[in-house]
C-alpha cells in the first residue's frame, strides 16, 4: 500500500533539507529548525498543514528583509540541484508557498522569484494571490512569461491563469471574462512543449465552463495549425463534448442521427461498493455514408440528499463504416477515492452517443 503524501515530509526529506540550508545560512542552527518541525501536533498534519508548517518554520531562520530572504532562497534552491535533487518534486512546494505568504506586498521582488523558482518546483498555486492583488499588472508579467526561454515559466504563464485551477483558489474577474489572458494562450497555442500544450488545452477547458463561445471562436481561428494545435482544441473542449454542447458536435461533424442503440444491457444489477458494474451493448451504423462516432457514457451517482448527479465518462470516437455494427461491454469501478463518496440504493447508467443520451437503465449500489 502506497504511503500517505503527507509522509513526503519524513525526517529524511528534512535531512536532506537542512543540509542545504546550513550550506547556505549563515549560522543555521539544524538541531533547533528539527526541533522546530517536529512538533507534538507534527503526526497529526495532512499534506498542505506540514507544508505550511515548513513555511513558517523556514520563516525563523531566514532574514526580516524579505528581498535578502529571497537571494537566500535563490541559493537554497542550488544548493538543492548541486546535491542531487531534482526538479517538480512535490514536497519543495513550500518554496512557492513562502513567497506567496511572506511577499505579497512587494511585487517587483516576488515576481521575480515566481520566474525562478518555478523552475525547480511549480508555483501555479503560488501565483493566484498575486493576479488577485494585483489583476492585469499580473496578468501582464504572465503575457511577458509566455514568451519566455524556459518552457516551466512558459507553462507558469498557463497554468497559473486559469480561472478554475483545481485545488486553488478561483479568480473571480477571469471567470468573468477571460479576454485579458487569450493573448497568452495564443502565444503558446503551438508551443514545443507538451506540458505547456496541455495546459493550454486546461485553461481552454476552464473558460468553456463559463464561456464556451469564446472556446469555440479560438477552435475555429486554431483549425488547421497543425496536429497539435488540434490536440489542443480537442482537449480543450471537453467539457463542452461531455455537455453534448451543439456547437462543438457539429465543429467535429457528430451527428446522431442513424446511429442506433441495441441491446442495452446491466450485467450486474446488484453490486456491492468495491465492485464493478458491467454492462453491454451494440452500436449499428444505419446510414449509407460512414460516420464518426463518439460514445460515452454517464454514470447518476446517489448523492447524499437522495438526488442523483450526473458524471459522463469516454468509451471511444471512431468513424462507423455504413452498416458497420459493433458489441461493446464495459465495467465501471464503485471503488472508495478520496474525491468521491458513494451513497447506497438506486443509481442509472446511459449510453450517450454523438452527445444525444439514447437510454437509460436503473442498478443498485448495496452493502
Amino acid at each position: 500500500m502506497a504511503s500517505p503524501l503527507k509522509d513526503l515530509y519524513s525526517l529524511a526529506f528534512y535531512e536532506r533539507l537542512t543540509h542545504a540550508l546550513t550550506v547556505t545560512i549563515s549560522g543555521f542552527d539544524k538541531e533547533l529548525f528539527i526541533k522546530k518541525i517536529f512538533t507534538p501536533e507534527f503526526e497529526s498534519k495532512e499534506l498542505k498543514e506540514r507544508m505550511k508548517h515548513t513555511t513558517a518554520v523556514l520563516h525563523d531562520f531566514l532574514p526580516e528583509d524579505y528581498p535578502q530572504t529571497i537571494i537566500l532562497i535563490k541559493k537554497i534552491i542550488e544548493q538543492l540541484r548541486i546535491q542531487g535533487i531534482g526538479e517538480d518534486r512535490l514536497a519543495y512546494m513550500f518554496l512557492p508557498d513562502y513567497i506567496e505568504t511572506y511577499g505579497i506586498d512587494d511585487f517587483e521582488t516576488s515576481v521575480k522569484a515566481l520566474e525562478f523558482v518555478t523552475q525547480f518546483v511549480s508555483c501555479e498555486f503560488a501565483v493566484r494571490p498575486f493576479i488577485l492583488k494585483y489583476q492585469n499588472k499580473m496578468i501582464l508579467r504572465m503575457h511577458k512569461w509566455s514568451l519566455h526561454e524556459n518552457h516551466k515559466v512558459r507553462r507558469l504563464a498557463s497554468e497559473g491563469s486559469r480561472p478554475r485551477l483545481p485545488w486553488a483558489m478561483g479568480i473571480p474577474f477571469l471567470k468573468k471574462d477571460p479576454s485579458s489572458i487569450l493573448p497568452i494562450l495564443e502565444n503558446l497555442k503551438t508551443d514545443p512543449s507538451p506540458y505547456v500544450r496541455r495546459s493550454v488545452a486546461n485553461n481552454l477547458n476552464d473558460i468553456a465552463k463559463d464561456h464556451p463561445h469564446v472556446v469555440l471562436n479560438m477552435a475555429k481561428n486554431w483549425s488547421g495549425l497543425g496536429a497539435e494545435t488540434d490536440a489542443i482544441i480537442k482537449h480543450g473542449s471537453r467539457t463542452l463534448l461531455k455537455q453534448g454542447h451543439t456547437d462543438i458536435l457539429k465543429y467535429y461533424g457528430l451527428d446522431d442521427a442513424g446511429i442506433l442503440l441495441k441491446d442495452f444491457k446491466i450485467l450486474t444489477p446488484q453490486i456491492s461498493i468495491g465492485e464493478s458494474l458491467e454492462f453491454s451493448f451494440s452500436i449499428f451504423n444505419s446510414n449509407p455514408a460512414e460516420q464518426k462516432v463518439r460514445l460515452e457514457y454517464a454514470i447518476y451517482y446517489k448523492k447524499q440528499n437522495g438526488q442523483n448527479t450526473k458524471k459522463v465518462y469516454k468509451i471511444s470516437e471512431r468513424t462507423y463504416p455504413a452498416g458497420a455494427a459493433i458489441n461493446i461491454i464495459r465495467k465501471q469501478k464503485f471503488v472508495l477515492i478520496t474525491t468521491r463518496k458513494f451513497h447506497l440504493g438506486d443509481h442509472q447508467i446511459s449510453i450517450i452517443i454523438n452527445g444525444a443520451e439514447k437510454d437509460i437503465l436503473n442498478f443498485d449500489l448495496t452493502v
